[in-house]
C-alpha cells in the first residue's frame, strides 16, 4: 500500500514506486476521484503533516523554550537571573550551547505524536460537529461558528494532551536538570521508569488537572481565532491578501502568530502551575528547584499551587517566563500552522481545517 512505502521505505524500486503512488493520489485526488485506499492514506498524510509541524517549530524555538520552565520553577531563594537575555547568556556562559537545547530531543519525541494526533483529531470533529450544526439548522451550506471551533479545537487539545502526558511530565524535570543536579535522568524512557518507580504513576501525572482546563482558551482559541481570521481574509480579501482563494505564506504566518499570542497570554498562569507541581517529589532535584538547601514548596493539588505562590510570590509569579514565551510561541504556532499546511499540499492531501 502506498501508505507503507511511504511510512517505511526508502531504496531501489520501492522509492520510485513511492513516488509514482503520490503523484497518482495526487491527481485522483484534484480531480475528485477516491482511489483504493485513498482514506486511509489520507489519514496516515495528515498524521505526518502535523507531526512534522510539531517537530520543526519546537527545535526552532527549544533555548526560549527551556529559559521559560527554568523561569516557571526556580525557586525565589535562588533566582540566578530575571530577564529573557539575561537568562540565555547564563545558560550559554554555565552549560554551553548544548544547554540552550537540553530536553529538545524528548520535547520533540513529546511533540511530533502530540501535534499529530492534535491536528487530525480537530479536523475529525470539526467535520463532525459542522455535520450535526448542519443537520441541526438544516443549513446544507452552513459553516463553523467560532464558538463551534473552539469546541473542536478543545476536543483535539485534551485528546492529544492526554495521550502524551507523561512524556511532558518527564520532559520539564529533563529540562531542568543541570550537570550539577544531584541524580540525572540519562533520557525520556529512564525517567519514565524512575518516576514510576520512585514515585508511582500518579506521579506521570501530576499537574494533568490545570493543563486540560488550560486546554480550552490556549488551543481552542489558537484553532478557533486562525481559521475564523483565515476564513475573514479570504472573503473579504483586503490590500490583495488572498490569491485564487489562497492565502499567500506570509499572511498564514501572520494569522498563527495573532492566535498563539491571544491562547497562549489567556492560559499562562495554568502553565505556570502546571510546571510547578510537576517538580513536586522530585527527591533529587537541581538546586533552581530546592533553592540551596531551603526547602521546596509542595502543594496537595492545583487550588493549593495557585494559594501558596500568591502569597510567597505575588500574583506577578504566575506569569514568570512570559516573555520569553511570547517571543517564542509566535513563531512556533505560525511556523507550525504553516508547516502542516505546506506538507500536506506536498503530499496531496485534499483535507482543509474549514472543510
Amino acid at each position: 500500500m502506498a501508505s507503507e512505502d511511504v511510512v517505511g521505505k526508502s531504496r531501489g524500486d520501492t522509492a520510485v514506486t513511492t513516488i509514482v503512488n503520490l503523484a497518482e493520489e495526487a491527481k485522483l485526488a484534484r480531480e475528485g476521484v477516491k482511489a483504493p485506499g485513498y482514506q486511509i492514506l489520507t489519514i496516515c498524510k495528515s498524521l505526518v503533516a502535523g507531526g512534522v509541524a510539531g517537530g520543526v517549530s519546537r527545535t526552532a524555538v527549544a533555548p526560549l523554550e527551556r529559559l521559560k520552565i527554568l523561569l516557571q520553577v526556580q525557586n525565589p531563594h535562588s533566582i540566578k537571573y530575571n530577564g529573557t537575555v539575561q537568562g540565555l547568556k547564563y545558560i550559554w556562559r554555565t552549560e554551553g550551547l548544548r544547554g540552550l537545547f537540553k530536553g529538545n530531543g524528548t520535547n520533540c519525541a513529546r511533540i511530533v505524536p502530540n501535534s499529530a494526533v492534535k491536528f487530525f483529531s480537530y479536523e475529525q470533529a470539526s467535520k463532525g460537529i459542522l455535520w450535526a450544526y448542519r443537520q441541526q439548522t438544516g443549513e446544507e451550506d452552513a459553516q463553523l461558528t467560532p464558538l463551534l471551533r473552539l469546541g473542536a479545537g478543545a476536543c483535539a487539545g485534551i485528546i492529544a494532551m492526554s495521550a502524551t502526558y507523561p512524556m511532558d511530565m518527564v520532559r520539564g524535570r529533563i529540562t531542568v536538570q543541570t550537570d550539577k543536579s544531584p541524580y540525572q535522568y540519562r533520557g525520556m524512557f529512564h525517567a519514565l521508569g524512575t518516576v514510576y518507580r520512585e514515585e508511582g504513576f500518579r506521579a506521570l501525572y501530576r499537574g494533568w488537572l490545570p493543563s486540560v482546563i488550560g486546554v480550552v482558551p490556549y488551543v481552542g482559541l489558537n484553532f478557533a481565532v486562525y481559521e475564523s481570521l483565515k476564513d475573514w481574509l479570504l472573503q473579504t480579501n483586503p490590500f490583495g491578501l488572498a490569491n485564487d482563494n489562497e492565502l499567500h505564506v506570509g499572511t498564514r504566518l501572520g494569522c498563527g502568530a495573532v492566535a498563539g499570542t491571544i491562547g497562549q497570554t489567556v492560559a499562562y498562569p495554568l502553565d505556570v502551575i502546571r510546571r510547578r507541581m510537576q517538580m513536586v517529589g522530585w527527591n533529587h532535584a537541581d538546586s533552581i528547584i530546592t533553592g540551596k538547601g531551603k526547602e521546596a514548596l509542595q502543594y496537595n493539588g492545583m487550588i493549593d499551587a495557585f494559594r501558596k505562590t500568591v502569597r510567597h510570590e505575588g500574583v506577578g509569579a504566575l506569569y514568570k517566563g512570559l516573555v520569553p514565551n511570547s517571543v517564542k510561541v509566535v513563531p512556533s504556532i505560525a511556523i507550525a500552522f504553516v508547516t502542516y499546511e505546506v506538507v500536506k499540499d506536498v503530499l496531496g492531501v485534499e483535507m482543509r481545517i474549514s472543510d
